[in-house]
């Protein structure tokens, strides 16, 4: 899918706001370092490649396609959100059809009252500290973008499905205020999607299409399929210790990043795999760069890539697979849990 570049200085209604031009495309791949946290939009938009830091720690292992390299710092540095405004929540207009201009966008109904429209950085900032946990969902649209139309239904029946994830719709072109917003979050080309939770950004993306969109909403969002979620070293032997021994089950962790493109593009396949195969295998997943218990189990373990899946039986790793080929993951499930398998 294509996007489009805008520049609210020439619109009517603004007149002094530019976006800036110069941020590159959402199809480059983008190299990063992990302490420094950067907007890594780029990267993400395009759910693959390789991603090289600084140095490395050694080597991890087989592997195969799709896997982002990177040095585990001492401790995962956490943004400070830009510009908070201690304003709370001033009655967010609900969204009515796809983005548009004029009264349309205020009729409301369509089924898309989930999705809520903000007019302004307080009302931006209250509904990111109202959601406190939850994942929050931004859509930064234009009512001239085609693009902008074209995904917003996508955003709308995910809001739908998606209970526990709160979705907004910043329409950058209706006001100096939302223009400014636009401008306050780094947003030069819409449609724009950033990802919220506890009032900080934790991914985005540009020319995305609906099948990425709904992925990185399961990634960020999930808390309710069977795989099972770790913060710390201690969840971590404690889901150990409740399949050692014998009858134990296979255990399947799947160690990823926050801003991990192909760790986000793998994700919807260990979901579907831990339903399917929940009589015989565990699935678990720990973003390393949650905190710093996370960041040390990966340092001790070795993981220098990322997604890497650790294979655990009766308490011991007996094998690790670094990549995001679907097939082969599901290969390497089969294989530990004694399957023989013919590559």
């Amino acid at each position: 899918m294509d996007f489009d570049r805008i520049n609210y200085s020439n619109l009517p209604c603004i007149s002094s706001f530019s976006l800036l031009s110069s941020s590159s495309s959402a199809a480059s791949i983008a190299t990063h370092h992990i302490s420094s946290m950067a907007s890594t939009a780029a990267f993400l938009s395009t759910l693959a490649g390789s991603t090289s830091l600084s140095a490395t720690l050694g080597s991890s292992g087989g592997g195969s396609k799709k896997a982002a390299r990177f040095l585990i710092p001492a401790a995962a540095a956490k943004r400070p959100r830009r510009g908070m405004v201690r304003t709370a929540v001033s009655g967010a207009e609900k969204a009515g059809t796809a983005p548009a201009s004029g009264e349309e966008k205020k009729k409301g109904g369509g089924g898309d009252e989930r999705v809520v429209k903000v007019h302004s950085a307080e009302e931006f900032d209250g509904a990111l500290r109202a959601a406190k946990n939850r994942l929050v969902v931004v859509e930064f649209a234009a009512s001239h973008s085609v693009n902008s139309s074209r995904i917003y239904p996508c955003m709308v029946e995910l809001s739908r499905t998606c209970g526990d994830v709160d979705f907004l719709l910043v329409m950058g072109d209706e006001s100096e205020a939302t223009s400014e917003l636009c401008r306050r979050e780094g947003i030069t080309a819409v449609p724009h999607f950033s990802f919220y939770k506890g009032a900080e950004k934790v991914h985005e993306e540009e020319a995305i299409g609906p099948d990425q969109l709904a992925g990185d909403v399961l990634y960020y969002g999930d808390h309710h399929s069977a795989v099972v979620q770790l913060h710390s070293r201690g969840d971590v032997e404690s889901l150990i210790s409740e399949h050692r021994g014998e009858g134990g089950k296979l255990v399947v962790l799947d160690v990823g990043l926050k801003r991990c493109g192909p760790c986000v593009k793998v994700y919807p396949t260990v979901v579907k795999l831990s339903r399917t195969m929940a009589d015989t295998t565990i699935f678990a997943r720990m973003n390393g760069d949650e905190n710093d218990s996370c960041m040390e189990f990966l340092r001790d373990m070795d993981v220098i890539e990322v997604p890497t899946f650790l294979f655990i039986k009766d308490g011991e790793i007996v094998g690790r697979y670094v990549g995001s080929g679907r097939g082969e993951l599901v290969g390497e499930i089969l294989r530990y849990n004694g399957v023989r398998v013919t590559y």
